[in-house]
């Protein structure tokens, strides 16, 4: 699906984000997590019924696909003020493609806040107020940089430092040998203010990801990432085999990779 690797990074590290998607005639809200991180719910909104489906969930499946097409497909028929604590999936569970257009590009909004967990216009209760400004107090920011060939490639700022996390849709033997060729030549780097720090599996997609100096902006690092980008995919169009040096590059890089399931 063209939308995978967004929806990797949704579900694994992004704070808040939102992407309008259509199912079964219902427009409904990707999220990266819901109130409670349940799996689903539906709202009243301006008159409108407005589903939900997240991604960052407390119990979830073995096959997180499975699980968000599943709360998509229960999203998308459920009244207002239910909501689904589980997915849970099973054998009678459409295929995500089969409930997404796999050509769909995602409209992402990523928030500073978790604010859009309350209807537009509602006086909340006390304790749910208490529960959103709680969450808004231990986002991080984050952006998905935008630029030419840029996709799933997002920045949050941890404080001390700021970090590049740019999930890749290439096999991981593949980018790994892109990435040795690069850094053997000295060009595993954004610029000055970044370092690359190593990469992570997670979903069967390998993450790169580079230290980035807080102090500068997150749209400094678009043009610097694309530039990346491009000798990123120049090395992935290269077959020929790797010399001596870039074969102790990506034994290196290979040890600084870990997995997150």
């Amino acid at each position: 699906m063209r939308a995978e690797c967004d929806l990797v990074a949704m579900r694994e590290f992004v704070p808040s984000a939102t992407a309008p998607v259509v199912v079964d005639g219902r427009t409904l809200t990707v999220a990266t997590v819901l109130p409670g991180a349940v799996a689903a719910l539906v709202r009243e909104e301006s008159g409108d019924v407005r589903g939900f489906a997240g991604l960052q969930v407390q119990v979830h499946s073995p096959n997180v696909a499975a699980d968000l097409s599943s709360a998509l497909s229960w999203a998308s028929i459920a009244q207002p003020g239910e909501s689904l604590e589980s997915a849970g999936p099973d054998g009678n569970t459409p295929a995500l493609s089969e409930v997404l257009d796999p050509t769909l590009e995602l409209d992402i909004t990523v928030h500073q806040d978790f604010n859009w967990w309350l209807p537009e216009g509602a006086e909340p209760a006390a304790d749910v107020a208490a529960t959103v400004e709680r969450a808004n107090g231990a986002i991080m920011p984050s952006a998905r940089l935008e630029g030419e060939g840029l996709t799933a490639a997002w920045w949050v700022d941890a404080g001390d430092k700021a970090h590049l996390r740019w999930v890749r849709p290439e096999s991981e033997d593949d980018l790994m040998l892109a990435l040795a060729r690069l850094h053997a030549a000295g060009d595993l780097t954004l610029g000055e203010g970044s370092r690359y720090a190593g990469s992570f599996r997670t979903h069967g997609l390998l993450v790169p990801v580079f230290d980035l100096d807080p102090e500068m902006h997150p749209t400094e690092w678009a043009a610097p990432t694309v530039r990346f980008g491009n000798k990123l995919a120049e090395a992935l169009a290269v077959d020929a085999p790797l010399t001596s040096e870039q074969r102790r590059s990506r034994d290196g890089l290979r040890g600084r990779q870990v997995t997150l399931r």
